[in-house]
C-alpha cells in the first residue's frame, strides 16, 4: 500500500474550506533567517518575493497581514529552555538587525509584527485575539522556517479555530528534506498545502463587503 492511501485510509488529506475573510500571518521573515550573512539565515529571496505578492494583494483588498518576529530580552536567553537546545537562537536579541522584518517583505506600518518566545506565533501572543477581532476565518501562512515556526503556527492555527492555507513556494527552509517532510505532514493533517498562484487566484475571486 503507498503511502497516500495509507493516510486516505486513515481519514487523513481532505480539503480545507476557504471563507470570505482571510488574513496572511508572515512568520519570522527577519534578517536573522533572510540575511546568510548571519549562521541562522538562508536564502530565503524567492519566497519573500512569492509572499510579497500575496500580501501586496491582501492589503489592496482589506485583509489583514500580520508578521512575526522572535526577540530576547538578554535576561531570558539563559533561561529559556528551547535555547539551549536551539543555542543559535539566542542571537535573535530585541534591538538588533536579526529580529527586524526584512524590508524585501513589503511590510508597512499598519501590519501589525507580533513579538514570540517561541516557534508559534499564536503561543503567549495576542494573534488569536486579532484575527478573530477582524472576523478572519480563513489563515495563509507563509515563513520560515517550514520544519519550525511555520509549522508551529499551522498547527495552533488549526487548534484555535481556524482553516489554514500553506502556499509551499512562500516558506523556506535551511534544508529541503525537513522543508519537503513538514509541508507533506501539514498537508495531510492541519492545512491544504498548495502554492502562490492558487492564493493570488482565490483572494482576487474574494467579493469584498
Amino acid at each position: 500500500m503507498s503511502q497516500e492511501q495509507t493516510y486516505k485510509n486513515a481519514g487523513f488529506g481532505a480539503s480545507v474550506p476557504r471563507g470570505t475573510r482571510p488574513a496572511i500571518v508572515v512568520v519570522d521573515f527577519t534578517y536573522g533567517f533572510t540575511d546568510v550573512r548571519y549562521p541562522t539565515a538562508a536564502d530565503m529571496s524567492a519566497q519573500i518575493a512569492a509572499t510579497r505578492r500575496l500580501t501586496d494583494l491582501a492589503r489592496a483588498k482589506g485583509f489583514p497581514v500580520i508578521f512575526t518576529t522572535i526577540a530576547y530580552h538578554p535576561g531570558e536567553v539563559g533561561r529559556l529552555p528551547w535555547l539551549r537546545k536551539a543555542t543559535g537562537m539566542a542571537a535573535l536579541l530585541e534591538g538588533s538587525r536579526l529580529v527586524e522584518i526584512d524590508e524585501a517583505t513589503g511590510i508597512q506600518p499598519g501590519d501589525p509584527v507580533i513579538v514570540k518566545k517561541g516557534a508559534s506565533g499564536f503561543f503567549g501572543s495576542p494573534l488569536s485575539a486579532l484575527l478573530t477581532g477582524a472576523k478572519v476565518d480563513t489563515v495563509i501562512v507563509t515563513g520560515a522556517t517550514t520544519s519550525g515556526c511555520v509549522r508551529a503556527t499551522v498547527v495552533d492555527a488549526v487548534q484555535s479555530g481556524f482553516n489554514v492555507l500553506v502556499p509551499r513556494d512562500c516558506c523556506g527552509d535551511r534544508a529541503s528534506a525537513p522543508h519537503e517532510a513538514s509541508l507533506y505532514d501539514m498537508h495531510q493533517k492541519y492545512a491544504d498545502v498548495t502554492d502562490a498562484a492558487d492564493i493570488l487566484k482565490w483572494l482576487s475571486s474574494i467579493i469584498e463587503k
